[in-house]
């Protein structure tokens, strides 16, 4: 028995650090006042050995992740594959209160954007806030088969203060 006792607490100890660093804080959350967002999202995505096109919706979600403070969403832009502008779907500044969010639809029967398809979100805020979280879903069903995935968005630019004024 002596034996199974030492045994039972080198694994203890051997285990011990993996179950620190399981159980340890999370990533302190990131915190701006502005930025410019790039999000990948997908009009089609090819399938099969003949590369046949599937078409997809694509719903971008802006959500503020912010329990306080709200966001100003000053531009939300759709470009296709080859980085031409397609459409503006923010047409004036939107405020998005604490724990909101906002949505921008593409429907799949819109076939401009192509597999490269992307949007660049504008947002600032008064005060320092948690980034919200912006990211695309995709989902198409055709030819007996259903699709659905997500794209997270990439901050590429922190924002200068501006005018938070929707």
């Amino acid at each position: 028995m002596p034996d199974f006792k030492r045994l039972a607490t080198a694994a203890l100890l051997f285990c011990l650090p993996f179950a620190m660093q399981a159980t340890g804080s999370a990533a302190p959350a990131s915190l701006s006042r502005g930025q410019t967002v790039y999000v990948p999202a997908y009009s089609h995505i090819y399938i099969g050995d003949r590369q046949q096109q599937f078409y997809l919706t694509a719903t971008l979600s802006v959500r503020n992740s912010d329990p306080s403070g709200s966001i100003v969403i000053h531009s939300v832009d759709y470009y296709d594959s080859s980085g031409t502008l397609l459409r503006r779907y923010a047409p004036r500044a939107l405020r998005v209160r604490p724990l909101g969010s906002l949505r921008y639809v593409v429907n799949e029967s819109d076939k401009s954007g192509g597999s490269g398809a992307s949007f660049l979100v504008r947002w600032s805020s008064e005060t320092v806030v948690s980034e919200p979280v912006i990211e695309t879903v995709m989902i198409g069903t055709g030819m007996q088969q259903g699709i659905s995935f997500t794209s997270r968005g990439q901050a590429i630019r922190e924002e200068p203060q501006q005018s938070t004024r929707p």
